[in-house]
């Protein structure tokens, strides 16, 4: 008795599950309702996939409809493809009858893999419609991409299907080195503003050559992507000042995910690594975003000191500037948001900064703005003399309790000032270390937890107006005469990389 039972109520279900295939419906009337009239498919690199973009479409009235096509105006030879409520269609370009109940609504995923010659060559976007039905109960939705010529950079595929490798701290990695005679790209160690450039696997510099970045060059990563500067290898980079909140003339460095979402999230290429024994480096107006390590200095030829000016590095999953017993002059640096710190000197080295702002708003319980270290585990010797790390007129900030750290051995020299600086330290007093007001060996004018009061922190504009407390208490004896965007100092001078002014409205 009990098995016909059973049997029964699975009769049922197939009864009842069948006829949910069957509705009675309507034909569309052409009243449908969307989430809206236009989709925006960011910015893409020519023959690269997009993201997937989502649209809804409502059906308000009170009859199960069907629609008798969904399909992209362009047809079979659109660019774009979709998925109507998870379906394929026919190369999903075109979807015959669609059911949609009575209240309910249905999702369809939008995509694009388009070349630079699809797009209309005045403005570059590539546009197509998705039509609703057709006559008198048509409807659609526009479809706009923005499509961008590159030029590509990536290992090449050998014969066994391998692809190229490189190097790096004794580990092979996908990578190549840049070649200033390419038979394809021509001198590749010459990057120019004439088109934004992709990097797929580490881009080498080779020993004794040199890497040029010009005013407005554009350099977008792949996932685990960097830039590799070989032993005696230099890296140029000669941005200028910007008018407009383009960066017109900015060299910018960040993830090849063009997609607004992508705009702030951290870790998604790898680095800039300084080999051991590369030299004579310049960087001048850098921006660089979304990094795991944002510049990785490993040791380079101290017989030079780098000079990094006017720069501005966020959003890393570790580090903004990792620099490993390296000489540096920098200037007018920005760095916000970082894993680990936004700036780490490690095992001894030579640093001076000036006009600096090291910020950290990641949030977590270890993160620091700056850390100075003289040991580096592992290595050998253990241990590297910090020959000078001074910081002036600089401002140490950020959303821990402690956003400046010393790592001293006493084995090696350690040597540390800080002159006119604004410092976030809300830890024991008690350590040595940490006597901001009575140490003038190592501490001078320390303006100690007050709040900078930056524009807008979650933003990465760190800038400044005159109710700040880093307001004209810089010395001028360290003042750089123009700010990180060219505008000139007052004296005294503010601390940090920005002249105050008053906030946009």
């Amino acid at each position: 008795m009990r098995n016909y039972f059973v049997l029964f109520i699975f009769g049922l279900l197939i009864t009842f599950s069948s006829c949910r295939t069957d509705f009675d419906t309507v034909a569309s009337s052409g009243n449908l309702k969307f989430s809206r009239d236009t989709v925006y498919l960011d910015t893409v690199f020519k023959n690269i996939g997009s993201g997937t973009y989502q649209l809804k479409v409502y059906n308000t009235s009170k009859d199960d409809i069907s629609i008798p096509t969904i399909q992209l105006k362009n047809g079979l030879n659109s660019k774009y493809r979709m998925t109507v409520d998870g379906m394929s269609g026919n190369n999903g370009k075109i979807f015959k009858d669609v059911t949609l109940l009575s209240k309910d609504s249905l999702y369809i995923f939008i995509e694009t893999t388009a070349d630079i010659t699809d797009a209309n060559p005045t403005d570059f976007l590539y546009t197509d419609q998705i039509q609703f039905d057709s006559g008198a109960n048509l409807q659609e939705v526009a479809l706009v991409t923005l499509i961008q010529d590159a030029v590509f950079l990536y290992p090449k595929q050998n014969p066994d299907g391998t692809k190229e490798k490189i190097i790096i701290e004794g580990k092979s990695v996908d990578g190549f080195y840049l070649n200033e005679n390419d038979a394809v790209n021509g001198n590749e160690l010459l990057f120019t503003n004439q088109k934004p450039y992709v990097i797929y696997g580490f881009a080498g510099v080779p020993e004794n050559k040199t890497v040029t970045f010009q005013a407005g060059t554009r350099v977008f990563f792949h996932a685990n992507s960097g830039l590799y500067v070989d032993n005696k290898a230099s890296l140029q980079i000669n941005g200028a000042v910007s008018t407009t909140n383009k960066l017109e003339n900015e060299v910018v460095f960040e993830g090849d995910r063009l997609e607004s979402l992508y705009d702030n999230i951290p870790g998604q290429w790898n680095s800039v690594i300084f080999a051991k024994g590369s030299k004579n480096h310049s960087i001048n107006h850098l921006t660089l975003k979304n990094a795991i390590t944002g510049l990785n200095i490993k040791s380079p030829d101290n017989s030079t000191t780098i000079e990094i000016k006017n720069t501005q590095i966020y959003n890393c999953a570790e580090y903004g500037i990792l620099a490993q017993n390296a000489y540096i002059n920098g200037e007018n640096i920005v760095i916000n948001y970082a894993g680990l710190a936004s700036l780490s000197c490690v095992y001894g080295g030579n640093y001076l900064f000036t006009h600096c702002t090291f910020n950290n708003n990641w949030q977590g319980s270890s993160q620091f703005a700056v850390n100075l270290s003289n040991s580096l585990a592992g290595a050998t010797p253990p241990t590297n003399p910090l020959i000078q790390a001074t910081f002036n007129n600089c401002i140490i900030y950020g959303s821990g309790t402690n956003e400046f750290n010393l790592n001293k051995n006493t084995n090696a020299a350690f040597v540390y000032q800080l002159n006119n600086c604004l410092l976030k330290f809300n830890g024991s007093s008690t350590n040595p270390d940490y006597q901001f007001k009575t140490d003038t060996e190592h501490y001078n004018q320390i303006i100690l937890n007050e709040n900078p009061k930056f524009y807008n922190v979650n933003q990465n504009k760190l800038n400044i107006n005159t109710t700040s407390p880093a307001f004209a208490k810089g010395n001028q004896a360290y003042m750089i005469p123009l700010d990180i965007i060219g505008a000139s100092r007052t004296s005294p001078p503010d601390l940090g990389a920005y002249q105050s002014a008053a906030f946009p409205k």
